[in-house]
């Protein structure tokens, strides 16, 4: 039973038991995620005060500028996961491929893979607006002890053991799943503790608000343009508030608490969708649907989609069901009078 003001030390520990495999690896990857992100939340907050604002001068695999903090933080949470030998593997964002793990032993009989964007929303650091981190856990399928392989990492969302995120905002908070409901955890900086502050958190069946970058409009699909106008229809509930921050964590956190609907549908310039399935909307997809809401392309569940990629995109759409059904909707009615 979840009691406010625990420790997330505390409740990893109380919880374990709710682990399909409880051998304690799980337990223990969950808290070297804790500690990574402690140790960036540390650099995000006195971010106007050093030098790592700005582009590092590379791009990463998606060919966008890195930026400074997202190489700190991509090596604080591989070089955690990596030095507590806790991981057989490890795939980032902000990596070409990735990254197999041996052990003090050349092998490694650890059970779990992470994926994770390391510093989600980055572009937005130098004006102080919410970042976070992304990540999330599968059970590996290749037998232990011998190198992972890119099929440990191409497994369909719907086999992730674990899920959360970490938000770096007015208050930091590391909100996870282990497929038993979803709890936040609250940093106190004074003491460097989690404690239980948001417990069994649950996203409304319905909302008013919906989350999509409007400046694209003229660029998104025929359903998502009609969706966007139903929202604006001042009509029963509606017209709807836009709320747009353009920080993937924030909107989705937001919505979390106050019900809501994120798009970031495919458009004519990104025909795949910009997110991407791995890093981003597989683990949003479980937090979403372990607190009752609802996640897909516009067509099927985010969670059944089967990877063919490390750096796939894919259209998304996550938030309240009531929301997500009908955008769902309008995708469908649209593309029945295109066939």
């Amino acid at each position: 039973m979840a009691k406010i003001n625990q420790s997330l030390g505390e409740f990893i520990i109380e919880n374990q038991s709710e682990f399909k495999y409880s051998s304690g690896e799980l337990s223990r990857l969950i808290n070297s995620i804790r500690l990574a992100a402690k140790v960036v939340n540390h650099k995000v907050n006195k971010a106007g005060l050093v030098d790592i604002l700005g582009t590092a001068g590379n791009n990463n695999i998606q060919g966008e500028d890195q930026q400074k903090l997202d190489v700190f933080a991509n090596e604080v949470f591989i070089n955690t996961l990596t030095n507590r030998e806790i991981v057989c593997g490890i795939a980032s964002e902000e990596e070409d491929d990735f990254i197999t793990i041996k052990g003090r032993n050349q092998k490694n009989d650890n059970k779990y893979v992470v994926l994770m964007d390391p510093l989600d929303g980055s572009s937005n650091i130098d004006v102080n607006v919410s970042v976070g981190t992304i990540f999330s856990i599968f059970r590996r399928i290749t037998p232990s002890g011998t190198p992972v392989t890119i099929d440990d990492f191409l497994q369909p969302g719907i086999n992730q053991v674990a899920a959360g995120y970490i938000v770096y905002g007015t208050s930091t908070m590391i909100v996870y799943t282990t497929g038993h409901g979803v709890n936040g955890f609250t940093l106190n900086p004074a003491i460097g503790t989690y404690y239980l502050s948001h417990p069994n958190m649950k996203i409304p069946q319905d909302g008013h608000i919906y989350s999509v970058n409007e400046g694209n409009y003229v660029h998104f699909p025929q359903g998502v343009k009609d969706y966007i106008k139903y929202c604006q229809k001042e009509e029963e509930d509606r017209p709807y508030t836009s709320r747009y921050i353009g920080s993937l964590v924030s909107d989705f956190h937001r919505n979390m608490i106050k019900g809501g609907i994120y798009i970031y549908p495919n458009t004519s310039k990104d025909p795949n969708g910009k997110l991407r399935l791995l890093y981003e909307c597989n683990p949003m997809a479980m937090l979403a649907e372990q607190a009752g809401g609802k996640a897909s392309n516009g067509f099927e569940s985010i969670l059944k989609i089967q990877p063919t990629s490390l750096h796939q995109r894919v259209p998304f759409f996550c938030g309240s069901t009531k929301m997500v059904e009908k955008a769902e909707e309008f995708m469908q009615k649209h593309n029945n009078t295109r066939e």
